[in-house]
This record gives structure tokens, C-alpha cells and sequence, in this order.
């Protein structure tokens, strides 16, 4: 897990985030509310729980924060926090804990004194809490050119390695013309990219009238704002793509040309075994009925190395997968061990080995990854740019620009070569 913070004074508030893009989201909101709130000297550390590692790098960085910030007053919150207030309680840097519910209001945030380990009441969160916060979240994406915009909290599913629907609660969807409301305020503020994030957003809906589904949403949002230029979604469960969605894909072509799918393996005993919902056929079949609609689309996955009983063969399938699938990007994560999920009861895969595959699966993701890149050069690459003169094309590939590129902008860019990882482009 990589952790982010905000640039910020040493009399300022900042977040510093691990995980996922949700968190990223919530951290925005969390800055926007401390602010408001009257807090100065202050630390917001936004936890995740997929993986023991994660929890570990984040009780690192709260020791971190107290020697380098000791006059600070230090918040703990996100799923590891909400799974496990008392432990981070105990922490003696750490002044109060909040739950995933309480980091969404404003209340938490109010300035003044507190008991050191106070833990706020620890429960799982209304989605709408956030997304009415909307018009005043402007300024926690200022040092971003692309805004995340939630959709969904919670997942209904529970693989046997996750413990996140212990820490999100089930899913809970929030109302289309609430996130158009959101998007559009985003639009007027100069964004031009927003991601639809959640736990399991391809789960959306279902708990709605009329169940709307994610296709719908994405289909009904672009008609809304049509200001947006560029609209992605994070990551999916490739079992609940339904037609809505594939619909969505071929005709809109704001919806960018690049989907993250949750894979996590290539192998269908293992797939069972993790309490997955499709297999390794599905998965195959999926990518290829998706690119048959968008030739040019490009694919990302998240993959577990070394799952409990994993078998040399197990994992070769998974290898194969990226090839088979046509994967570009792969986030891949050695198998971590969560007490309380059923996949800590299994029979594991020694660490070394799990290393070992991690280690293997990520360079088949460079090959791979380079092999897509080198298919754009000469291509007319669509641009939004970041910082530095670089960005990210349609299709995620990130780029480094050569000419005028103000931040923020989508420009025209004629990419000549290819280094490493990145493309090399000429603004036209």
C-alpha cells in the first residue's frame, strides 16, 4: 500500500491516505472538514484494512507523525480503524479514533480539547453524509486533475480473504441526480475527469428503486452533464458486467476506453476457494466481448499471489491470465493473512513463495504493459495533464508531454516513443 499526504504547513491539517480510491475520496472530504472545522496543528491518518501490510505501514506512519509533528494532535480513521478501534485507541501517539461514519462529519473535526484514545462511536456509515458535502469539496482536489466522486459504500459479497464489508457495512447506493449534482459542481469548478469510486460499485443500485444499474448511472450521468469530458470508473467485479454496462462501453465514448477488473486469480479452484463469483473462462470471455465492442480498450487487474493452497499449476493459470486477458496494468499483492476471515484458516503458501510469485506476476506486468504502450506509438493521444508536463492518455497510459501543457487541460499529443513505462508525446 502507498500512502499520500497533503502538502500542507505545519500549522495546517493534513490526511495522510492508504489505500484505495475511496479512501483517496474520503481523505478529500476529511481535509475540506477539518479546515471548516478550525483545526490547525492536526494529522488525519485514513487507514486500510486489505491487508495486514497496509495496517502496518499505517501504524508506522502515526509513530512517524508524532516525531515529526509532536505538538499535533493525531486522528485515526478508515476500515482499519473502524474493524479495530480499540487497538489503535492504545496507541499512545494517537489522540481519538473515528469510524467510517463519524469521518464524514463535521462535528468530528470541531476544534478543542479532547481525551487522548477517545474513540468516537464506531459505526457504519451513511453514504449520503458524504455526498451532501458535495458543493464544499472543491478544495480537497485542488492538487488533483481528476476528482473521484462516490457512488456506492459497502459490499454484499464476502470472498474469504476480505474483511472490508466488515469495515464499509453493506452496499448502499446514493441516488443518480445526487452524484449528477456532485459532478456537475465538479465540471463548474474546472475538473475534467471525475472516477466513479466505491467498495464494489458494479454493484450499484441495487438497494434503490426501480435497482438502477451501473450502466444505467453512467449512461443517465453523461446525458445530465455534458460538460464531462472524461469519466472513468474504478475497480469492477467482472461477474455483475451486465449488458447495461457493455451497452455503455461501445456507445459512450466519454467513458474512457480502460477498465480495472477485480480478477484476483486465473485458476477456478482457487477462484472458488477465494468465494469468487466467476471463473477463469468468465473472465477471458468478458475481455473479449469488451474489446469486440472497443478495440482499443485497455485492461487493468488486481491479482493475489500465493492464496492458500495455491499450486505451482494454480498459479501458472493466473500467470497465463494476463496474456489470455490482455492485460495492461496489474496491481499485484502477495497473499496476506486477515485473522477473522475464512482464508486465514487455510492451509497457506510459505511466504518466500508468495514473494516469489508476487515478484513474477509483476513482471509479466511490466512486459505486458510495454507491449500495450508500444501499440500507441504514432497514435493521436487525447491527454489530461498533471504535473510536470506529464499525464494520462484515455487509456491510463501515463505520458511525458513535450511542449505547452497547462495542468489541468486535456491536450492533443502525437506520441513518438515509448520509455520504460511511459509514453513520450509532442502537444500538437
Amino acid at each position: 500500500m502507498t500512502a499520500t499526504s497533503g502538502n500542507a504547513p505545519q500549522d495546517a491539517p493534513v490526511v495522510i491516505t492508504f489505500g484505495c480510491r475511496l479512501n483517496a475520496y474520503e481523505s478529500a472530504a476529511m481535509g475540506e472538514l477539518a479546515r471548516a472545522g478550525g483545526l490547525t496543528d492536526a494529522v488525519i491518518v485514513n487507514t486500510c484494512a486489505v491487508t495486514a501490510e497496509a495496517e502496518r505501514q499505517a501504524r508506522q506512519a502515526i509513530r512517524r507523525a508524532r516525531r515529526e509533528r509532536p505538538e499535533a494532535e493525531i486522528i485515526v480513521t478508515g476500515c482499519a480503524a473502524q474493524i479495530d478501534p480499540a487497538r489503535y485507541a492504545e496507541m499512545p501517539e494517537v489522540d481519538r479514533v473515528l469510524g467510517n461514519k463519524e469521518k464524514l462529519e463535521a462535528a468530528s473535526f470541531a476544534a478543542g480539547p479532547i481525551a487522548a484514545g477517545h474513540i468516537a462511536p464506531v459505526q457504519v456509515g451513511d453514504i449520503m453524509a458524504l455526498t451532501e458535502t458535495a458543493g464544499h469539496m472543491l478544495g480537497g482536489f485542488e492538487e488533483r486533475t481528476r476528482a473521484f466522486v462516490e457512488i456506492q459504500q459497502g459490499c454484499d459479497h464476502r470472498c474469504t480473504f476480505c474483511i472490508i464489508p466488515y469495515g464499509r457495512g453493506n452496499n448502499r447506493s446514493a441516488p443518480i441526480g445526487a452524484i449528477a449534482g456532485q459532478v456537475r459542481t465538479l465540471v463548474e469548478g474546472g475538473y475534467k475527469e471525475v472516477v466513479l469510486t466505491g467498495v464494489d460499485i458494479a454493484g450499484y443500485g441495487r438497494d434503490l428503486p426501480g435497482a438502477p444499474s451501473l450502466g444505467q448511472l453512467v449512461r443517465r450521468l453523461l446525458a445530465a452533464v455534458p460538460g464531462l469530458a472524461r469519466l472513468r470508473l474504478s475497480s469492477l467485479d467482472p461477474a455483475a458486467v451486465d449488458d447495461d454496462l457493455l451497452r455503455a462501453v461501445a456507445e459512450e465514448e466519454r467513458l474512457m476506453p480502460h477498465l480495472h477488473l477485480s480478477l484476483q486469480a486465473g485458476d477456478d479452484l482457487v477462484l472458488k476457494r477465494m468465494k469468487r463469483r466467476h471463473g477463469r473462462a468468465q473472465a477471458v470471455a468478458l475481455t473479449g466481448r469488451l474489446r469486440a465492442l472497443r478495440p482499443d480498450i485497455a485492461f487493468g487487474a488486481d491479482l493475489i499471489a500465493g492464496f492458500p493452497t495455491e499450486s505451482d499449476q494454480a498459479f501458472a493459470n493466473t500467470l497465463a491470465l494476463i496474456d489470455e486477458c490482455g492485460l495492461a496494468y496489474l496491481h499485484v499483492f502477495p497473499y496476506s493473512e486477515r485473522p477473522g476471515t475464512p482464508a486465514a484458516r487455510m492451509p497457506p503458501v510459505p511466504k518466500p513463495v508468495r514473494k516469489a510469485r508476487a515478484k513474477a506476476l509483476r513482471a509479466a506486468g511490466e512486459t505486458a504493459l510495454r507491449r500495450f504502450l508500444d501499440t500507441r506509438i504514432g497514435a493521436r493521444e487525447a491527454v489530461l495533464v498533471e504535473a510536470g508536463g506529464s499525464g494520462r492518455t484515455a487509456h491510463y497510459a501515463p505520458i511525458r508531454l513535450v511542449g505547452p501543457a497547462p495542468r489541468g487541460a486535456v491536450v492533443a499529443a502525437e506520441v513518438g516513443a515509448r520509455e520504460g513505462g511511459t509514453l513520450v508525446g509532442r502537444v500538437r
